[in-house]
């Protein structure tokens, strides 16, 4: 949640996914050379110490708990900065946590020099340590593979999850985990082979394969070559991740684990991690709309953007390699090794400035090169946007019911991180969701589900604004400063957009801004809420200070970004007065869900979480719309779920972890690894199998977007492609004269129709449910005499 307090500035950036970053060292063991080059101890930054004083400054006097950086904070500090590289307590020895334990009661007072500079001397040993560690890990499994005959036939169990166990005690401990985890790895490889092979065997003899085209091809490997060369480039990868950091990547990492010891809310961001903040809260970037990735060293276009300035240039394709970049009329910069997150610094830009990309054609010989100019500009991320569904369900009595569906995957405003030109369009939750809603009563809705689940929050502005759609009047949130003092934040506006049969549909992850959402159109009685035992439980308020202002550099020339501190400054109370700090908002009708007995997601999760407590109730007028529905529309729910097949099998899900959770080993003997594979498989082909034999859903569903939502009209409905519509075409004669044209698959459905069997819709059974509840909750109104759907 982010505070409304918060300054805007300007977003510049460029559409990127981040991946490992390659290598393209040549063989000997695994393909990769071992010879390990040697690499000077990283060593603090010019600016490091000043924008580390300055940080553990604001968390002292601007955090909400205004707890001092005392003994007790460092010694946090020293142990979360510890797990924070080795959270699996793989690397670090009891040698090394010996000789850091000297910082324990001394971080706090080297970080608050009165100098105004920090000593983070602390965070370069334990990183550098930590590097040396990993480099001993390689040459042992180095060693392994030349050493080793993986056999599994014992009966061995490793346990994955060693955060609660202790570091190793020295160098002979280490070697025994890494070996074990190595052999867990070693294992895992060859089971997916296994996998692979049969899959190949059944479509050989469906006759599925095809001839491959006839090329030069290096000797092939046997498996166990495979399997080395596969486990080899990851651990080199990863190394290489790591030596790959510079000063930037140590201080954000040293100051974030800082802030969190405060509360998991707090954050230090840099200015790249400041940058990707602010996409998700515009939802838009600015940049060349292309997707890249790492590969053998390079970066390579992974994926272009629609409407991109790469796409309409029509000069650079998926799979080019990107080698140097320009700016303007600046000579280019070499980014082959480059790791891939600094690469994408060069690349990003300002909207409307020219970027040079110097790239190898896919295909082409590694010696061509070609050089490719563009124009950075603005690429929407529509995939986050709000979008609805309209349905259309027989009632069975020859009419329907005609409800709408809201899916907001998170709550976004326009969010600016400097003042450089290119601003991108405003971004508003509510005016988006005003324009879904409208087109839905245009088509005369009978009720509407307002869709949560996968909402992580956002803006506090944007939450209020969403339920003052719903509500005519009054306090949405209570928030309270660290002194105690009170705000309540509300609706004024007596309007109200949809008046209608409503419901929310919430989950464990559902957090911050979409739990103020949840909680105060229960406390109106505005909503019924349908979902997980709760939702995610945080109730705290951050706001994002820039350090610049506060950061002196070391002299004029120097223009790096410091970057900002995201600090919670608040707590937020629903207009009842309970907290959703730790507890969440508790659904009206709660359904079986693996995540209600999932101890391992949610607030009461996670370290230095902030405590539940209560308020007096603000004052308001419930409207009372879902109380006297409730008991029978839980009836009626109950009574679906005990003898719904997909509801079944999610309770066959609940007790297969349940099960796992209890043992919390896996073992590494090859033939029990293959029969729970067999039983596991076994029980999604008998559900795959049941599914297939089910009528096709006799509902229509029409996708609304933002862009289609202006149009007159309804856009076709979405295909219903299950295995019984394809019988149907088959048998009454029908060819598939649109294939050229695809049609999107049913929001449902995920059908695989190249695999080797056929495969049965994908089912959300809550969404399914919530719709059947809210067609009971149509029916009980109707008997009371109120008008759906105004």
């Amino acid at each position: 949640m982010i505070a409304r307090s918060v300054s805007r500035t300007l977003l510049l950036v460029l559409s990127l996914s981040v991946a490992w970053q390659g290598l393209a060292a040549e063989n000997t063991t695994g393909g990769i050379n071992t010879n390990s080059v040697p690499v000077p101890p990283l060593r603090p930054g010019p600016t490091d110490g000043r924008i580390a004083f300055v940080t553990a400054k604001m968390l002292e006097k601007l955090h909400y708990t205004r707890r001092a950086f005392n003994d007790e904070i460092s010694s946090k500090f020293l142990d979360s900065y510890l797990e924070a590289l080795d959270p699996q307590h793989l690397h670090f020895l009891q040698e090394d946590l010996n000789e850091f334990e000297k910082y324990r009661t001394r971080l706090d007072n080297l970080t608050l020099a009165g100098s105004g500079v920090s000593d983070v001397r602390p965070a370069y040993e334990i990183y550098n340590r930590f590097v040396k560690r990993l480099e001993q890990r390689l040459a042992y499994v180095d060693s392994l593979f030349k050493a080793e005959i993986f056999k599994f036939d014992t009966d061995d169990k490793i346990l994955i999850n060693r955060k609660e166990l202790p570091y190793p005690k020295d160098i002979n401990e280490a070697q025994a985990l890494w070996r074990e985890r190595l052999r867990f790895e070693y294992l895992q490889e060859h089971l997916g082979k296994i996998d692979a092979r049969q899959k190949a065997e059944k479509e050989a003899k469906a006759g599925k394969n095809t001839p491959a085209v006839e090329e030069k091809k290096a000797p092939k490997k046997t498996e166990s070559e495979e399997i080395v060369d596969t486990l080899w480039h990851r651990y080199q990868r990863t190394l290489k991740m790591f030596r790959d950091w510079d000063s930037d990547d140590v201080i954000q990492l040293y100051l974030t684990t800082l802030a969190r010891v405060y509360d998991p809310h707090s954050d230090y961001l840099g200015h790249a991690q400041l940058e990707q903040f602010a996409i998700g809260m515009n939802l838009s970037l600015f940049g060349i709309g292309a997707e890249l990735r790492s590969e053998d060293g390079y970066c390579s276009i992974n994926r272009l953007l629609p409407g991109g300035p790469a796409t309409k240039s029509n000069k650079i394709k998926e799979k080019d390699r990107i080698v140097a970049v320009g700016q303007s009329n600046q000579p280019p910069v070499d980014v082959v090794d480059m790791n891939l997150s600094k690469a994408v610094q060069l690349i990003r830009g300002p909207k409307g400035t020219e970027v040079r990309l110097t790239i190898i054609p896919a295909g082409a010989d590694m010696s061509v090169r070609k050089e490719v100019t563009l124009i950075r500009d603005e690429i929407p991320l529509e995939d986050m946007a709000a979008k609805a569904k309209l349905i259309d369900l027989p009632d069975g009595n020859g009419g329907t019911n005609r409800m709408g569906v809201i899916d907001l995957p998170s709550f976004y405003a326009s969010f600016d991180v400097s003042s450089s030109r290119g601003r991108s369009e405003s971004k508003s939750t509510s005016a988006d969701v005003i324009r879904l809603v409208n087109k839905l009563k245009q088509e005369n809705i009978k009720g509407l589900i307002l869709d949560l689940r996968r909402n992580g929050g956002g803006s506090l502005e944007e939450a209020i604004r969403l339920t003052g759609l719903f509500i005519k009047e009054g306090p949405v949130v209570q928030i309270k400063s660290f002194d105690g003092d009170l705000q309540e934040d509300s609706d004024n506006d007596p309007s109200v957009l949809y008046d209608g049969p409503l419901i929310v549909l919430t989950s464990r992850f559902s957090a911050s801004a979409s739990e103020i959402v949840a909680g105060a159109l229960q406390d109106y009685g505005r909503a019924l809420l349908v979902g997980d035992q709760a939702t995610h439980g945080k109730g705290t308020v951050q706001s994002v200070n820039p350090l610049k202002p506060y950061v002196q550099l070391p002299d004029k020339s120097a223009t790096n970004d410091p970057g900002a501190l995201k600090l919670t400054i608040k707590k937020f109370y629903r207009a009842s007065g309970a907290s959703t700090q730790l507890k969440g908002v508790t659904p009206d009708i709660v359904l079986p869900s693996i995540f209600n007995e999932a101890k391992d997601f949610g607030e009461e999760s996670l370290d230095n979480a902030l405590a539940y407590d209560t308020l007096p109730s603000a004052k308001f007028e419930p409207v009372n719309r879902v109380a006297p529905y409730l008991e029978e529309l839980r009836k009626r729910s109950s009574g679906r779920i005990a003898t719904d097949k997909d509801f079944d099998y999610i309770r066959q899900d609940i007790a297969h972890y349940k099960k796992t959770q209890a043992d919390k080993t896996i073992s590494l003997n090859e033939q029990t690894r293959l029969k729970e594979k067999d039983e596991a498989d076994a029980r999604m082909k008998a559900r795959d199998q049941e599914r297939l034999t089910r009528k096709e859903p006799s509902e229509k569903i029409y996708e609304i977007t933002l862009k289609n939502a202006v149009l007159p009209g309804l856009p076709a409905p979405v295909a219903k492609t299950n295995a019984l519509a394809k019988a149907a075409m088959q048998g009454s004669g029908g060819t598939n004269e649109t294939a050229a044209t695809p049609i999107p698959a049913h929001p449902r459905l995920e059908n695989s129709a190249d695999d080797e069997e056929e495969k049965p819709p994908a089912v959300d059974a809550t969404m399914i449910e919530a719709e059947h509840i809210l067609v009971d909750y149509l029916e009980l109104l109707s008997k009371r005499g109120q008008v759906a759907g105004k």
